[in-house]
C-alpha cells in the first residue's frame, strides 16, 4: 500500500515508483519463480534475505518460507540469512514528530537465541541450496550493537556465537560463517552506530564483513544527492575497512536511496531523520552499471582478495532500492549486472 500510496514531496522527485509486474504476493510461490528466474537470468546466484526473528516469534517470513522455498525452481540459485535484529518500530507510515512506538525488540534472551540457532540449522542450514562459504553456513549480523546487548559482555556474545557453530557442526555441518554488516552511519531511528567495527570483529570472532546500504556510511547534502557522489564516498570506506577490519570485506553496490513512501502524506516533507531524509538522484541504470564495473574492476585487483559482492536491493520500493523492473526503467538495472559481470 505504501508503494501505491506515494506521492511526489519535492521538485523533480518521481514517485510513485511502479512495478512492472504489479503489486504481487510474495508468499505465492509462482511469483518468486518469476523472480528467482529474472535473478539467474541476470547474474545473481544468491538471494540474502533480511530475516526477522524476536523474542516472542518470527515476523515477515512468509515471502521465505512459503513462497521462495516452495518455488518449482529453488534450488537453481542460492539463499542466505541477514539477521535483521534492530528493534521494529511503528514507522510505515510515519507522521512527523510523533511516538515512534516500539513494537517488536531487536534484543533477545540468551535461552531464546540458543532456541533460534537450532530452528536456523534444521530449517535453512540444512537446505541444499543454502549459500556456504568454504563449507560454512553463511550467517549475517545487520546490528552488532543489538546483538552484543542481548548477552551483555563481548565475552558471552562470543561464547554464544561459538555455541551456534558447535551446534551446526553436531549437525553434520562443517560451521557458521559470521558475517558482521558494518555501518558508521545510523539510519534507522532505533539505531546507534558501534564505535569500534574492527576491535568488534576480531573480539567476537567474525568470518567477514560486509555493507548494507552506502548511505550507511555516508551523509546526503542534498535533497537528491547525486548518485555518483556517494559511491565515491563509500569507495573510501571500502578502502578503510580493507585496511581495519582483517577478515574479507563483500563490498555493496547500492541502486538507489529514496524512503518518502513511508512517510505519511499529510506531515510536511523535511530532512529531519529516517524516513524524513534526503534521498540519492541521477541513479539511472547507467551509472549503476558503472558502479558495478568499478566494483568488480577494483575487487580483481586484489588477487587474493574475496570474488563477492552484495546489492541493495532486490526490492525495498519503499526505501527506493530495487532491481525489480519498474514501468520506467524495466530490466535495465538487472540486465545492467549482467552485462557487466558477462553471464550467459
Amino acid at each position: 500500500e505504501l508503494v501505491k500510496t506515494a506521492r511526489p514531496r519535492f521538485q523533480n522527485h518521481q514517485q510513485p515508483k511502479i512495478p512492472a509486474w504489479g503489486h504481487v504476493d510474495e508468499k505465492d510461490p509462482k511469483v518468486m519463480e518469476q523472480k528467482i528466474k529474472a535473478a539467474i537470468d541476470n547474474g545473481i546466484d544468491c538471494f540474502i534475505f533480511d530475516w526477522y526473528m524476536y523474542e516472542d516469534g518470527p515476523y515477515l517470513d512468509r515471502c521465505l518460507n512459503e513462497g521462495f522455498l516452495k518455488a518449482k525452481n529453488v534450488d537453481s540459485i542460492k539463499f542466505a540469512l541477514m539477521w535483521a535484529n534492530h528493534d521494529w518500530v511503528d514507522i510505515q507510515p510515519y507522521t512527523r514528530d510523533t511516538e515512534q512506538k516500539l513494537l517488536y525488540p531487536g534484543k533477545v534472551s540468551p535461552e531464546r537465541f540458543d532456541k533460534i540457532c537450532d530452528f536456523v540449522i534444521k530449517e535453512y542450514f540444512t537446505k541444499p541450496n543454502y549459500w556456504f562459504i568454504d563449507g560454512k553456513a553463511y550467517f549475517s549480523i545487520y546490528d552488532v550493537q543489538k546483538f552484543v546487548e542481548s548477552f551483555g559482555s563481548l565475552e558471552a556474545t562470543k561464547a554464544a556465537m561459538d555455541r551456534m557453530r558447535k551446534k551446526a557442526i553436531d549437525a553434520g555441518l562443517k560451521g557458521v560463517h559470521w558475517n558482521l554488516v558494518a555501518w558508521g552511519n545510523p539510519v534507522l531511528p532505533v539505531e546507534k552506530a558501534p564505535s569500534d567495527i574492527p576491535g568488534l570483529i576480531q573480539t567476537l570472532g567474525f568470518d567477514s564483513a560486509t555493507s548494507y546500504v552506502w548511505i550507511h556510511h555516508t551523509q546526503l547534502p542534498e535533497t537528491q544527492t547525486d548518485y555518483n557522489w556517494v559511491r565515491d564516498r563509500y569507495f573510501s570506506h571500502w578502502d578503510k575497512a580493507k585496511e581495519e577490519y582483517n577478515v574479507p570485506y563483500f563490498p555493496n553496490v547500492t541502486m538507489g536511496w529514496d524512503s518518502s513512501p513511508r512517510c505519511d502524506l499529510k506531515s510536511e516533507w523535511a530532512n529531519v531523520g529516517y524516513p524524513f531524509m534526503n534521498t540519492i538522484g541521477n541513479n539511472t541504470p547507467e551509472n549503476f552499471k558503472t558502479a558495478l564495473q568499478m566494483t568488480k574492476e577494483k575487487l580483481l585487483s586484489n588477487p587474493n582478495g574475496p570474488r563477492i559482492l552484495t546489492i541493495n536491493c532486490w526490492n525495498e520500493w519503499t526505501e527506493g532500492s530495487y532491481l525489480e523492473p519498474d514501468t520506467i526503467h524495466g530490466m535495465k538495472y538487472l540486465e545492467a549486472i549482467k552485462e557487466v559481470f558477462n553471464t550467459d
